[in-house]
């Protein structure tokens, strides 16, 4: 039985340190009216997403449009890279990347954020199998996990995520059938 996800990654924020109530800006706003019109009519019957604000918003669309509510799972959140600002982001994403156990203070490492997004990804997996869900995420947390399955997922898929982006999973079981890329901005 085959269940397919849409990973949704939020669309356009302009930065602020509110991880949780960051909104969309208004390009996202747009954006996320395109991800629903990309999404209404691929028979989703669940929209799960992040807590954190802009990736509800990103998905708020879809679930419209299907006339659900959306399901927040705190294992869907962006990892936490740092437990204060860091000074330069660049060097220290790429840090994490390339020590998978490796972690600043107060953050979490790839490994341990993998650990959580890919148990919060098999209980979806187990509870809405052979459904079709819409999940709104973040960009590292969503490669992340997808690296849990192929390598090709890494630091430098990551650093090419557009703001919207979306990835369609398809899953036979808890194993990783085929990926295809949905979001286009042409």
């Amino acid at each position: 039985m085959r269940t397919t996800i849409y990973f949704v990654r939020h669309a356009h924020t302009e930065y602020t340190p509110d991880e949780l109530g960051r909104p969309l800006s208004v390009r996202g706003k747009k954006d996320a009216e395109r991800v629903a019109e990309l999404l209404k009519n691929k028979n989703i019957s669940v929209v799960l997403s992040s807590p954190y604000m802009r990736a509800v918003e990103t998905v708020a669309g879809v679930a419209k449009a299907i006339g659900t509510e959306i399901k927040t799972i705190e294992g869907f959140r962006e990892r936490l890279l740092s437990g204060q600002s860091v000074d330069d982001f660049s060097t220290a994403i790429q840090k994490v990347w390339k020590d998978e156990e490796f972690a600043w203070e107060g953050g979490e490492s790839n490994k341990d954020a993998q650990a959580r997004g890919v148990a919060a990804l098999n209980h979806v997996l187990d509870i809405y199998k052979g459904e079709t869900i819409a999940i709104g995420t973040h960009g590292n947390i969503m490669a992340i996990i997808m690296n849990h399955f192929s390598e090709e997922y890494g630091f430098e898929f990551w650093n090419n995520l557009e703001m919207p982006d979306i990835y369609k999973l398809s899953f036979e079981g808890l194993e990783l059938a085929e990926v295809q890329r949905v979001w286009s901005r042409s």
